[in-house]
C-alpha cells in the first residue's frame, strides 16, 4: 500500500504547510483533553487526519528544537544550544541543508512567517537557508525591554524583519497570530496562482509569553488571555484549511501542526498544560518533550485516526523529502523516514532505533528505546512546591531538583511516576549502551564528552583555516 501511495505522490508531490507553535503544551487542545477552551478547527483537523500521541521534540527549548525540525539533526550535532538571543554571534551554519532548501531544490516556493530563532545576523537569516520569503521576529517575543525578569538594558527593542531588512522595532504583538496567518494564506494563494508547489512554514511566536491577542480575539474563549491566544491560533488553522478547500488543493496539501516544546510552567495562568505529563519546558521529562501533533492530507492520510507510534521532529525532514522526491542532505542527519507512521499504515512501527534527549549546553539527560526511557543522573528545574506566577509575571523555579538513573515504561506509565530500574537490569544495560553510543557521536556535557560527529555552528567571523 505504501509503495502505491508513494508512486502516486511522486507523480504529483504535495504542497506542505507546517504550523509550529511556541510553548504549546501537550494538553492545550480540546482534542487532547483541554476543557477550559475549545479548539474546533484543530479538533476537525484531527478528525480528518491523524493525531499522534507520542510525538516528541529533540530538545525542550526554542532554538535547539527549531534546528532539529528544519535540519533533521539533533541540535548537538549542529552545535546549537538553548535559545539564541540578540547578542549571539552564531547561528545555523550555511553548510547545513534545511527543509526549505530541499523543497526549493524540487521547484517549491518557500516561506516562513513568524519566529525564526536560528540566528538574527545576516548570514543566519531564513533567506540564507532556503526561504524565498520571511516576515517576523528573529528570536523569542520576550527578548525585548519589557521582559519581566531582565535587568534594564539586557534586551534591545525587538526587531521585525521583512526579508533581511528590519522594517520596525517593538512591533504590536497583538497582531502576530492573525497577521502571520494572513501572510501565510497570501503566500499560499500567490503560489497556487503561479502554478508552483509550496512549502509554507508558519512559526507562531505564541503562546510563548508575553501573551497577546488581537482585539477581535480578546475574550473569545471565556478562559482568559491564554485561552484567547490558543483560540486565535485555532482560528488561523481554520482559515488555512478553508483556503486550501476554496482553491481546490485540499487533497494535494499535507498540513502538519505541532509545537517546539512543552509549556513554561513558572508562568502559571499564562502557561499551558501537559495533560498530566511530568514537568514542562526546559526539562527532558515527557511534559517538556512530548507535544501535540496532527497531520491532515485528505485522500492520502486516513481520517479519524489516533496513533501512539513514537516519532520526532528530526524525522520530519526525511519524511517530507521522501514525499516530494528530494534526496537527503549529503551531511549525516539523525532523522528517519516516518512515512509509514504518517500514513498510519497498519503495523507501522517507530522509525527510531533509539532517541536521545539533550538539554542545556549539550547534556545528555535521557535516552529511549521503544517503550523504555532511561533518565541519566542530572539536576533539573521544577515548580513542585513552588508558587506559580500569574498575570504574565513568572514564579520562581527550584533549580536543584535531582533525578538519579531511573527507568520508566512509557507504555504503561507515560507520566514517569514509577521508576522500575530494579526490575529490568538487562533493559537498563541496553539503554546505558545506547547512551554511551550517543555520547561518543554527539558528546555529553554531563560526562565531559566532545563527540566525534559534532559540526560547528555558523559563526559571524569564522577563524581562518
Amino acid at each position: 500500500m505504501l509503495n502505491l501511495i508513494l508512486s502516486l505522490v511522486m507523480s504529483s508531490p504535495p504542497n506542505i504547510v507546517l504550523i509550529f507553535c511556541d510553548d504549546l503544551g501537550y494538553g492545550d487542545l480540546s482534542c487532547q483533553g483541554e476543557q477550559r477552551w475549545r479548539t474546533p478547527h484543530l479538533d476537525a483537523m484531527a478528525a480528518e487526519g491523524v493525531r499522534f500521541t507520542d510525538f516528541c521534540v529533540s530538545q525542550p527549548v526554542c532554538s535547539a528544537s527549531r534546528a532539529s525540525l528544519l535540519t533533521g539533526c539533533y541540535a548537538n550535532r549542529l552545535s546549537i544550544h538553548g535559545a539564541l538571543g540578540p547578542h549571539a554571534k552564531h547561528g545555523l551554519s550555511g553548510d547545513e541543508t534545511t527543509l526549505a532548501e530541499l523543497c526549493r531544490s524540487q521547484g517549491y516556493a518557500t516561506a516562513i512567517h513568524g519566529k525564526w530563532h536560528l540566528g538574527h545576523l545576516p548570514p543566519f537569516l531564513p533567506t540564507r537557508h532556503g526561504f524565498d520569503e520571511f516576515s517576523g521576529i528573529p528570536y523569542s517575543n520576550d527578548m525585548w525591554p519589557s521582559h519581566p525578569e531582565a535587568k534594564k538594558g539586557t534586551y534591545p527593542p525587538l526587531p521585525f524583519f521583512e526579508g533581511e531588512e528590519v522594517v520596525r522595532v517593538q512591533p504590536d504583538q497583538r497582531l502576530f497570530t492573525s497577521g502571520f496567518t494572513d501572510r501565510t494564506v497570501s503566500f499560499i494563494r500567490k503560489s497556487h496562482a503561479n502554478g508552483i508547489p509550496f512549502f509554507a512554514y508558519l512559526a507562531h511566536p505564541m503562546p510563548h509569553v508575553p501573551l497577546f491577542v488581537s482585539e477581535e480575539g480578546d475574550g473569545q474563549s471565556g478562559a482568559g488571555v491564554l485561552g484567547d491566544v490558543v483560540a486565535e491560533i485555532d482560528d488561523g488553522v481554520g482559515e488555512i484549511l478553508s483556503t486550501l478547500q476554496e482553491l481546490g488543493i485540499d487533497d494535494s496539501t499535507l498540513v502538519v501542526f505541532t509545537s517546539d516544546n512543552g509549556p513554561w510552567l513558572s508562568y502559571g495562568d499564562h502557561a499551558g498544560t501537559t495533560a498530566g505529563l511530568r514537568e514542562g519546558k526546559g526539562t527532558t521529562f515527557e511534559g517538556g518533550i512530548r507535544v501535540p501533533c496532527i497531520a491532515r492530507w485528505p485522500g492520502t492520510i486516513p481520517a479519524g485516526r489516533v496513533s501512539g507510534v513514537h516519532w520526532m521532529t528530526i524525522d520530519v525532514l526525511p519524511t517530507i523529502a521522501s514525499l516530494i522526491g528530494a534526496p537527503l542532505p549529503e551531511k549525516m542527519i539523525d532523522g528517519r523516514d516516518a512515512t509509514r507512521v504518517l500514513m498510519d499504515e497498519k503495523d507501522a512501527k517507530s522509525p527510531r532505533p533509539s532517541s536521545a534527549f539533550y538539554y542545556h549546553t549539550g547534556n545528555l539527560e535521557a535516552v529511549r528505546v521503544g517503550r523504555w526511557k532511561l533518565h541519566l543522573p542530572h539536576t533539573y528545574r521544577t515548580m513542585d512546591g513552588e508558587r506559580k506566577g500569574s498575570g504574565g509575571t513568572p514564579g520562581r523555579y527550584r533549580w536543584d531538583a535531582k533525578i538519579g538513573e531511573s527507568l520508566f515504561d512509557l507504555e504503561s506509565d507515560p507520566y514517569e511516576r514509577n521508576d522500575v530500574i530494579v526490575d529490568h537490569p538487562q533493559v537498563v544495560q541496553q539503554l546505558r549502551d545506547v547512551a554511551e553510543s550517543w555520547r561518543a557521536r554527539l558528546g555529553d556535557g554531563l560526562t565531559n564528552r566532545l563527540g566525534s560527529e559534532v559540526r560547528p555552528a555558523g559563526q559571524l567571523d569564522p577563524p581562518p583555516n
